[in-house]
């Protein structure tokens, strides 16, 4: 079993790396690594972010963990929200107001293309590691569907008539942005 800190205390985030990595793995949160303050996001990457949170883990702990982040970004809206896309609306993570500042700011727009981008930045003894995973989708004029968390309700993906928010964890998990990152990063520990 791979027992590692995953950068998070997001609790829909550790449930859907948990479904992807399967049973093989034991994940560590922040909270049981001993992290309980709010992890730093100030660069102006997704990669960036993503490899800020992995080493603050690995400097406070030495212990190998994975930090993730994950953009949206809106081709209407010149790539925004992207790297603030947790922040987008507040300087918390309000979802509900995020979804509502981008369908304003997506209202009369005919280009609703728009993709995930997700960084998994890995630290082992370490050494340094990146993993990305990208799903292009459109952005819906509303929102639909209940599961999920974050924009889910907004983006549809490409090849498919329903938002993340409508589609079964499973196949979210399956061909999601995260998904393919982990699935990246478990690839590289099996090799």
């Amino acid at each position: 079993m791979k027992k590692i800190v995953f950068a998070t205390n997001n609790a829909h985030k550790l449930q859907e790396v948990r479904a992807i990595l399967g049973p093989e793995w034991e994940l560590t949160t922040l909270r049981e690594a001993g992290i309980t303050e709010e992890i730093p996001e100030n660069e102006p990457t997704i990669e960036g972010n993503a490899l800020a949170k992995a080493r603050y883990v690995w400097e406070r702990t030495g212990l190998d963990c994975f930090a993730d982040d994950t953009g949206l970004e809106v081709d209407a809206l010149g790539g925004a929200p992207g790297v603030h896309s947790a922040r987008y609306a507040t300087d918390g993570h309000d979802f509900a107001a995020n979804r509502a500042k981008l369908l304003a700011e997506m209202e009369g727009k005919s280009d609703r293309k728009a993709r995930f981008l997700t960084v998994v930045a890995l630290i082992e003894g370490g050494v340094e590691h990146c993993f990305e995973g990208v799903v292009e989708g459109t952005i819906t004029t509303s929102e639909m569907g209940e599961g999920g968390f974050g924009y889910d309700p907004l983006f549809i993906p490409e090849g498919y008539t329903q938002t993340f928010a409508e589609i079964a964890p499973e196949e979210k998990n399956a061909i999601s942005h995260r998904g393919r990152a982990i699935v990246k990063l478990a690839e590289w520990f099996r090799q």
